[in-house]
């Protein structure tokens, strides 16, 4: 995938936006409903429409299994148009070729809205059911906003799924904002001394170019060359985002490097996504917190003389009770990692947009709350945001499927102990290395 490409794919992804004071009045692109067939499967039956104010697509190949599987997509932006891009799902050409039946919806608002992401997903699969009778197994699959789409709805309608298959997913719900939050004020404390929030408008062309100057080695370096102030930000940002792993280093040149989401400074991804002032939209006052967050440079838990001056002089900012309070799937719904269908996810290791760190995070709570037997997790090597490959869709849902419907649970990666994650060869198991350009900047295994 071209660097452009990856930027393209990222805006189908999530970002921090602050909540509307109005709602905004959406309409479908009808024009973006109907989608062609693919070649050889001439012979589905292809329906769109407009069904309780979404867009949506449905498919049933001619050999139809009984099966149905719905695909949650990802971030359309704040625009007010909801519409279908040409080709949304993935691994569409496996599904008909298995004889599976698919659905989608283009959900009734945008923005990072996974309330009705979930429900507009399940009219449609209602609507499926209406047309073509019951499914005999269901599975639900979803990347990046669609992925935490995905794992709020098996925990809310904890019997309408089979199997789900969150990927890239925003599993650490609030975790995700409180990491842009982490790497903006950390960067503006080591950098310069202190720490603000929330930020002026011109932050990311103002003040992240003085915080970039006073990490880099020499003037232009930055993120290739850092000095101790940088390498301390560099060590932060792989333990906030996942801990220590193989793929960081090349992730952490591409997204200093690169992608730029709105100020026009390529590589200023990051600092973009702290121009926020901590609102996300269907709720009320500041939803990031970091209160409670210990923040570290190196690998030894005790704290240094450089962390705990760190952790005393860094900005906190505390979360308020409304913006935080569980409402079910009410936006932006907390994830408890209850749920009673087999789930399988995968997530790059060097994904910056939405870190490896959700994953963690998302152990914890099933572990905490459900049942970790029900959740295998994988790692792709490989720094875009949502950057798998058909093979690895294909594979991981075939397994999915074969634990769901046979018992045969699937073999994953280990997650929650941290000496795992490091190993230099983690994230090589269920990486599809032989698809050519398959994985931007994905680290040799060794």
């Amino acid at each position: 995938m071209s660097i452009l490409g990856l930027v393209a794919t990222m805006l189908a992804a999530p970002a921090v936006a602050e909540s509307p004071t109005e709602e905004p009045v959406y309409t479908v692109v009808e024009e973006s409903l109907p989608f062609s067939p693919v070649p050889g499967f001439e012979d589905s039956t292809r329906v769109w429409g407009v069904h309780k104010g979404a867009g949506y697509r449905m498919e049933v190949p001619a050999d139809w299994n009984g099966d149905l599987v719905m695909w949650a997509h990802g971030f359309r932006g704040t625009g007010t148009e909801l519409f279908f891009n040409p080709e949304e799902l993935p691994f569409r050409h496996y599904l008909l070729d298995n004889g599976y039946a698919w659905g989608m919806s283009t959900y009734t608002k945008n923005d990072y809205n996974v309330e009705a992401g979930a429900v507009d997903t399940r009219n449609v699969k209602l609507l499926f059911q209406n047309m073509f009778g019951p499914p005999e197994h269901s599975y639900i699959a979803g990347a990046s906003m669609g992925g935490h789409i995905t794992g709020a709805t098996i925990e809310k309608w904890k019997e309408d799924y089979d199997g789900a298959l969150p990927v890239c997913g925003v599993m650490g719900d609030f975790e995700l904002f409180d990491f842009f939050l982490d790497f903006n004020l950390a960067a503006q404390q080591i950098a310069l001394g202190s720490s603000t929030f929330p930020v002026s408008p011109a932050y990311p062309v103002t003040t992240a170019l003085d915080i970039k100057a006073s990490l880099e080695l020499f003037p232009g370096a930055w993120p290739f060359a850092l000095n101790s102030d940088g390498e301390a930000l560099k060590q932060l940002t792989e333990l906030r985002s996942g801990g220590d792993r193989p793929n960081f280093d090349e992730a952490w040149i591409f997204w200093n490097a690169f992608p730029e989401f709105g100020s026009g400074i390529p590589g200023n991804f990051l600092f973009d996504l702290g121009a926020t002032d901590g609102t996300l939209p269907g709720r009320r006052g500041v939803a990031v917190d970091n209160t409670d967050t210990v923040y570290q440079v190196d690998l030894d838990p005790a704290l240094s003389a450089f962390e705990a001056a760190l952790n005393d002089d860094i900005v906190r900012v505390a979360a308020d009770r409304d913006a935080r309070i569980k409402q079910g799937i009410k936006n932006v719904p907390q994830l408890t990692g209850k749920f009673h269908t087999p789930v399988l996810t995968m997530h790059n290791l060097g994904d910056l947009f939405v870190p490896f760190h959700n994953e963690v995070q998302y152990l914890k709570d099933v572990t905490a709350n459900g049942d970790p037997d029900l959740l295998v997790q994988r790692a792709i090597r490989g720094v875009s945001h949502c950057g798998f490959t058909t093979a690895e869709y294909e594979t991981a849902f075939a397994d999915l499927v074969a634990w769901a419907e046979h018992g045969i649970k699937p073999e994953g990666d280990i997650v929650g102990d941290p000496a795992a994650v490091a190993d230099p060869e983690y994230g090589c198991r269920f990486t599809d290395f032989a698809t050519p350009g398959g994985h931007l900047l994905a680290a040799p295994c060794p």
